[in-house]
């Protein structure tokens, strides 16, 4: 890490970007008239109380610091790989920034980063689809280091190679629990790429599934101590909250502030931030843990259940570490990955069933992959009911 230098790392016009002033970064009380908002409300015949409560009329905070601050609160109570409950460097409002969706997130750091048509970033495939698609769209190539197709753990070697051979690799985007894989990526490995010598560059963890493991394996809150790391979490999984589109970035205080500037300043809603602030209440973390908990129990269960088909040989890569499992469909004469059935068994219950999997037969390493989202008891019951029917179809 001693060649790590952000002031060298951020493109130099994202540098010395200066963040648009709003009217909201001064006086949020009083009568006011310095927005051009519509001062007889909005247009809507009868507000429900909630929407009451949000001024609607009136541009968002831009820097939902409130929000941040029951973020901070939240995390910094869980520990993290390195450390117990009590760190010594704990988040504050200063290291977040917050986004539609992690989406968002993922197309900020690269153009914070990345110049277009020179630089470059990497990716362990198999993983989630939109670093490509930001990456495409912003001119950046992809290097890629495939995970360890035995386990779907990283491969730091032949990363460390890549990335001390070419200074051009900018970012690396490792997602972690893996999306399709499940399976949480163990923080050694982690860290031994931040602390790869003569690389200046991020590390970038995409914890959008962290809260479906135990307690502690977020790696948020060391972004103070290792300042090119960077954490992606989002509420639309462990919190339920897909719909109202919230990211959360962590990053060191220094790029959290570039990461800010460079954001629209009303990206997050009133209605979007209150939901998100009882979400991450002490009352709203706790339903939370109590709904992730029944999920794993229901993960377990589909698991053993969905194990008892001749044609599912197990979990590809035995990931456990996440709302879905990613099974494989294999020919049962042969034991082999059948490609073709796993594609089969998904349109048919698509299109006749009623019951929408994910087929993922065609990605690195997922030879006969479905990649199944865990439901509540009774989801889970209709799908095994027509997985079942299906299979029988086929014979």
């Amino acid at each position: 890490m001693s060649s790590f230098n952000l002031q060298t790392l951020i493109r130099p016009n994202i540098l010395s970007l200066k963040p648009y002033r709003c009217a909201r970064d001064d006086f949020t009380e009083g009568i006011l008239l310095d927005a051009n908002e519509n001062s007889y409300g909005p247009s809507l015949t009868e507000l429900n109380e909630f929407e009451q409560q949000l001024d609607l009329h009136r541009y968002p905070d831009p820097h939902q610091i409130a929000l941040k601050q029951l973020i901070c609160d939240f995390r910094n109570g869980e520990g993290n790989p390195e450390q117990s409950k009590s760190l010594d460097l704990p988040l504050t409002p200063a290291n977040i920034c917050l986004g539609v969706g992690s989406d968002e997130s993922i197309d900020a750091l690269i153009r914070t980063i990345c110049q277009p048509g020179k630089d470059k970033l990497l990716i362990c495939p198999p993983t989630y689809g939109m670093y490509t698609i930001s990456s495409q769209i912003n001119d950046i190539e992809v290097v890629k280091v495939p995970l360890n197709l035995s386990n779907f753990e990283l491969q730091p070697e032949q990363i460390i190679d890549k990335i001390t051979n070419d200074p051009t690799i900018k970012l690396i985007y490792i997602t972690t629990p893996g999306n399709p894989t499940g399976k949480l990526i163990p923080w050694l490995q982690i860290k031994t790429i931040l602390e790869t010598p003569n690389w200046n560059g991020i590390v970038i963890a995409d914890e959008a599934y962290i809260d479906f493991t135990a307690i502690g394996s977020s790696v948020c809150t060391l972004v103070n101590k290792y300042p090119n790391l960077v954490t992606m979490q989002t509420l639309s999984k462990s919190f339920g909250l897909a719909s109202i589109r919230l990211g959360i970035t962590y990053s060191c205080v220094e790029l959290s502030t570039v990461l800010n500037s460079l954001k629209a300043p009303y990206n997050i809603s009133s209605g979007t931030a209150e939901i998100a602030k009882r979400a991450v209440s002490k009352e709203g973390v706790k339903l939370m843990r109590e709904n992730c908990a029944k999920l794993c129990e229901n993960r377990k269960s589909l698991i053993d259940s969905l194990l008892k088909f001749e044609e599912v040989e197990g979990l590809i890569g035995g990931g456990q570490d996440a709302n879905f499992i990613l099974i494989k469909i294999v020919d049962k004469r042969t034991g082999e990955a059948d490609t073709k059935l796993a594609l089969k068994i998904y349109e048919t219950m698509a299109t006749l069933k009623g019951v929408v999997v994910r087929f993922r037969g065609m990605e690195l390493g997922c030879d006969g992959g479905l990649r199944i989202t865990v439901g509540n008891e009774d989801e889970n019951k209709v799908l095994l009911k027509q997985f079942e029917e299906v299979l029988n179809e086929q014979k």
